[in-house]
């Protein structure tokens, strides 16, 4: 498996993204890096069917994010990168990041304190960022609380996104580390709604069949 993150320099020397920026939608509340979004029912397949997606780059040129809560089959980080295995926390295995890419591994990583900043790490917000997989393990080991590894990302370009929250088709909330990291990724699309005010809380409870909400 191809390591995409050639971290911790900036985005912008493996993930080429051009654009005019004349016209895009903006939000009164800009989207920043370490920003959490759900998608709504207006979503109803594909791969971001009931996905919750961590932001780790937001810029004029764009964003890229990860999904967090869906696991590849079992076995696979195994199989493509061995040596990560027992550093990665549990489910240790390795999650589906987006549609773009997949044959690219990306991976976030928690600091124990927000004042550390350990070779290969950059930060994205608070005590998560983006660590680089040419880091030899030896030095992670100890050094972090938390590793995930994903294949493939999220990419919007300029205004797209920020266009789809507009159309309802995702919930912006607020990412806690655990999120990120969960145990129990194929529960979080609920439980992070669960913690919403009004209708993205209601969203939790309903079911896929319209006419028995």
């Amino acid at each position: 498996m191809q390591k995409v993150w050639e971290g911790p320099p900036s985005r912008y020397s493996f993930f080429p993204v051009t654009g005019d920026t004349m016209g895009v939608v903006r939000l009164a509340n800009p989207l920043k890096a370490g920003d959490l979004l759900v998608a709504s029912r207006q979503i109803d397949e594909g791969v971001f069917y009931e996905s919750v997606v961590y932001l780790v780059d937001v810029g004029l040129d764009g964003v890229l994010g990860v999904i967090i809560n869906q696991p590849c089959a079992p076995g696979t980080l195994r199989r493509q990168l061995p040596g990560w295995v027992h550093l990665a926390t549990p489910p240790q295995d390795l999650f589906l990041g987006g549609p773009m890419s997949p044959s690219g591994a990306i991976c976030l990583a928690r600091v124990q304190r927000s004042s550390e900043e350990p070779p290969g790490w950059r930060r994205v917000q608070g005590l998560i960022g983006l660590l680089h997989l040419d880091t030899p393990t030896e030095l992670v080991v100890g050094a972090f609380t938390d590793v995930r590894i994903f294949a493939g990302y999220a990419e919007w370009g300029p205004g797209q996104l920020e266009a789809e929250l507009i159309r309802g088709d995702w919930i912006r909330a607020i990412a806690h580390p655990e999120d990120v990291f969960s145990s129990e990724p194929h529960g979080l699309w609920r439980a992070v709604l669960h913690r919403q005010n009004g209708t993205a809380a209601m969203l939790a409870t309903a079911t896929d069949t319209p006419a028995l909400n």
